[in-house]
């Protein structure tokens, strides 16, 4: 991170396979954010990270993000004694795009598995997860229930809220650019003008917020063609226009489960990527103790635009 500093946070036993980089940290008050690298699931991941004592509170990012959509999360994590983990997933640089080019969610959850025994994580575990990094947490959750003691998503709703969702035709609409990614012509659109097309989507899923910093961090993650398709990939496997491998299907399976933790879901109410309409009953059909709260005054990437609420409601979820 190069000694990068965040001024709008008011935040104030290392296993020997993890190794910090040389690029610096950035400070949260009397927080530290530091870069690391850590071996998991047969890749090299580079993972931002707070704290270093504490249960393992690992933090998943989605589409399109990076780690750095956690820069508010770590440190209030950090401060309320976890050891926080934001790992750049698979595909988005630094982190390795994956030899066999696979990005299904079960892929997601193994990662997940492997980051919670590579950063020495144990029972009292949080996996916290947006977007796609909501859907692994869920497949994650399901597969190695021992291993989270609780669960927060955020911007994508568990499979049994998003039943109906690809049967309205709004919603349809919100999700054109999925079908859009299917085709090869994406390869050419997408990276046009300095990732312009990212950018829209921004700001038509987070309207009126300001996503120049989020979209320089996008940028380099996300700015070879070999970054992008992989970040595309998510999509194209999971539309079945590219293969699965079978060899996972039993985490893959877990991908529609209901975690069986207390799970925390979080929505802004004015989310331009999936209706509000589809969130507010999510916590219907999950574990005791679940709850959804909807953050108003905000979208999509609700993290970054109301970082204080945001972080309070986890927090207070997560001390129960």
């Amino acid at each position: 991170m190069k000694g990068e500093q965040y001024g709008r946070v008011n935040h104030g036993g290392t296993p020997s396979d993890i190794s910090h980089t040389a690029a610096g940290a950035a400070t949260f008050g009397t927080m530290t954010i530091e870069t690391t690298r850590v071996q998991a699931n047969g890749m090299t991941f580079e993972c931002l990270t707070a704290g270093d004592s504490g249960p393992l509170a690992l933090c998943l990012h989605g589409f399109p993000d990076t780690a750095h959509g956690w820069r508010h999360v770590l440190p209030a994590l950090a401060e309320a004694g976890y050891r926080a983990v934001a790992p750049f997933m698979r595909g988005y640089a630094p982190s390795d795009v994956p030899a066999d080019g696979n990005y299904q969610t079960g892929a997601l959850a193994l990662d997940a598995v492997g980051l919670h025994e590579a950063f020495g994580g144990d029972g009292d575990a949080v996996l916290i997860g947006h977007d796609w990094g909501a859907l692994a947490v869920y497949a994650a959750a399901a597969a190695a229930p021992e291993r989270w003691r609780r669960v927060v998503a955020a911007a994508v709703p568990p499979a049994p809220a998003m039943a109906s969702a690809f049967f309205s035709f709004t919603q349809l609409k919100r999700s054109w650019y999925m079908f859009f990614f299917q085709l090869p012509f994406a390869d050419f659109v997408v990276p046009m003008d300095d990732l312009a097309y990212i950018d829209q989507l921004w700001r038509d899923w987070s309207p009126g917020h300001d996503c120049d910093e989020d979209m320089a961090h996008i940028r380099a993650a996300l700015g070879t063609p070999e970054n992008l398709a992989a970040a595309l990939g998510y999509y194209r496997v999971t539309w079945g226009t590219t293969p699965s491998d079978p060899a996972i299907d039993a985490q893959q399976a877990t991908w529609a489960a209901v975690p069986p933790q207390p799970t925390l879901y979080l929505h802004g109410r004015n989310d331009g990527c999936i209706g509000v309409e589809f969130a507010e009953n999510a916590a219907d059909g999950l574990a005791a103790g679940s709850r959804v709260h909807i953050i108003e005054n905000a979208g999509h990437f609700i993290q970054v635009e109301q970082p204080a609420e945001f972080t309070r409601v986890v927090l207070d979820f997560l001390s129960q």
